[in-house]
């Protein structure tokens, strides 16, 4: 039993599991089998969401040096989306409201990104830490900043995704616990408001998801040269 406003953020707090964390696994059940051999409705889906979100990644970074990019991206994109979903259910655990799960899946990508650029295009990597037209005097004032900027990338992904998730999740919550006690016309306007929500949080979804890999695609081109 929800014991507390926040124990649906628990990982343990499942009804059903022992761990919540089993809604990672939940979701292969939404690509069957024969997804990967026949061209049904579902992998026109997959298609043409692959298709825009490759246009987009085109655009924000050079494909001639990066060409697993936009594989790694769409992967991540479907498994974010798919997660951001499944918390919509009743009782099944959003993992990508946990920051363990977010901040795994951002710190590879920025490691992985930071290599690729100091190893292979360090002069570049060099000249984003001090901005064109930047005053003498305050260039090893911005090289600590742009320092410090680059490091907590990792996190601020992370916080992104999961405070999204959780700030929508927590705002059906309370409205969930007010019905218990509402008068008809108040417990009918709150049913309204929750179909409305409900909506919003779908949306977010998509977009959280979206934002998640526009952000890693742009990390990833500023480690290429200009």
């Amino acid at each position: 039993m929800i014991s507390s406003l926040f124990s649906r953020f628990d990982p343990s707090s499942s009804i059903v599991f022992t761990s919540n964390w089993f809604s990672l696994i939940i979701i292969s059940s939404f690509i069957p089998i024969t997804f990967w051999f026949l061209p049904n409705f579902n992998y026109l889906i997959f298609k043409k969401i692959k298709f825009l979100l490759f246009q987009e990644i085109k655009i924000l970074t050079n494909l001639d040096l990066f060409k697993g990019a936009p594989i790694i991206f769409f992967s991540l994109f479907i498994f974010i989306l798919l997660n951001n979903f499944m918390g919509l259910f009743p009782f099944i655990f959003t993992a990508t409201s946990h920051i363990i799960t977010t901040f795994t899946l951002a710190l590879p990508l920025w490691l992985s990104f930071m290599l690729i650029g100091w190893i292979n295009f360090t002069n570049s990597i060099f000249s984003h830490l001090v901005p064109q037209g930047t005053p003498s005097a305050l260039i090893s004032f911005i090289v600590i900043i742009e320092t410090i900027s680059n490091i907590i990338r990792p996190g601020t992904l992370a916080v992104r995704l999961s405070a999204n998730i959780i700030a929508g999740h927590l705002l059906l919550t309370l409205l969930g616990n007010l019905t218990a006690s509402s008068s008809q016309f108040i417990l009918f306007s709150l049913i309204i408001a929750q179909i409305t929500l409900l909506i919003l949080e779908s949306a977010v979804a998509i977009i959280q998801a979206y934002v998640f890999i526009v952000l890693t695609s742009l990390y990833l081109n500023e480690s290429r040269p200009h």
